[in-house]
């Protein structure tokens, strides 16, 4: 799979928010699926699927020891995710650098000077 196809996958992962609060709660340590089911009213199968989609884009891992299956977060996807957006977190930034520049202009030739306070007694 292509860089480009996984950050399809990764992002789509990451679109729905009780996968994004699964991710949350895994950042504290591993979990077996009962406990990251816990803070859910949805079924023991629909968190399954949620956590098929995680380890399908790399998010997580799932080991099984006994009958206990617990999952892990893999952090590097984030970390492919973060780099792909960081260049538009410097477009903005540069956006927001050039709007605050004008903002400046605009002020200070909105500003009366010497002058025009003189004249204005």
């Amino acid at each position: 799979m292509s860089a480009d196809d996984q950050l399809s996958v990764i992002f789509a992962a990451l679109a729905d928010p009780t996968r994004r609060a699964i991710l949350a709660r895994l950042a504290d340590g591993d979990a077996t699926v009962t406990e990251l089911a816990e803070p859910f009213a949805i079924s023991m199968p629909a968190i399954s699927r949620h956590l098929k989609v995680l380890e399908r884009a790399g998010l997580i891992s799932r080991s099984r020891s006994g009958q206990w299956r617990s999952s892990s977060l893999q952090a590097e996807p984030l970390r492919e995710a973060t780099d792909w957006m960081e260049r538009y977190r410097q477009y903005w930034d540069a956006s927001f650098d050039r709007l605050d520049a004008h903002l400046r202009r605009v002020r200070q030739q909105q500003e009366p000077t010497e002058e025009d306070e003189g004249t204005a007694q």
